[in-house]
C-alpha cells in the first residue's frame, strides 16, 4: 500500500507545473529551516539549564580565590614584619581558602564537562540528514 501511495504522489508531482513545484519546494524549505532553528533553540536552552550550576560553582571558586589572595597578601605583610607570629595564622587562612577554591572549581568543571559541547548536536545531525536527502531525494535517510 505504501508503494502505491508513493507512486501516486510521484505521478501527481509529474503532472504539476514547474511553478507550482518550485512554490511547494520554497514553502517546504522554509518550514524545514524554521523547524531546525526551533530545534537548535530548544537544545541550547536545555544545555544552558544543565551547565548553569557548574558555571555558578566556578564563579564561587573565583570569589573564594579572591579571598585567598587577600589572605595571602595579609600573610606577606605580616611575614615581613618578622617578629609576630600572626603570619602563621594568615598563611593557614590563605591555604584554607585556596583548598576551598580548588574544590569548588573542580566540582564546577565536572558539572560543565558533563553537559558536553554547547553545540546543538541533534540539530547538526538532522541538518546533515536533510543535506543528504536534498542530494538524493529519491532515497530516504534513516533517522
Amino acid at each position: 500500500m505504501a508503494a502505491t501511495d508513493s507512486e501516486t504522489q510521484r505521478d501527481g508531482l509529474h503532472e504539476q507545473p514547474i511553478g507550482e513545484l518550485l512554490k511547494q519546494l520554497a514553502t517546504e524549505t522554509t518550514t524545514l529551516v524554521r523547524q531546525e532553528l526551533e530545534l537548535a533553540k530548544a537544545e541550547m536552552r536545555e544545555k544552558g539549564k544543565q551547565a548553569g550550576p557548574g558555571v555558578g560553582l566556578i564563579g564561587a571558586a573565583g570569589g573564594v580565590a579572591l579571598l585567598a589572595a587577600g589572605a595571602l597578601t595579609a600573610f606577606l605583610i605580616l611575614a615581613l614584619d618578622g617578629v609576630m607570629p600572626n603570619w602563621l595564622a594568615a598563611l593557614l587562612v590563605a591555604l584554607a581558602y585556596g583548598v576551598a577554591a580548588g574544590v569548588l572549581y573542580s566540582r564546577g568543571k565536572e558539572k560543565v564537562d558533563d553537559v558536553g559541547s554547547p553545540a546543538p548536536r541533534q540539530t547538526i545531525e538532522t541538518v546533515k540528514e536533510d543535506v543528504q536527502w536534498a542530494k538524493h531525494p529519491t532515497t530516504s535517510v534513516k533517522r
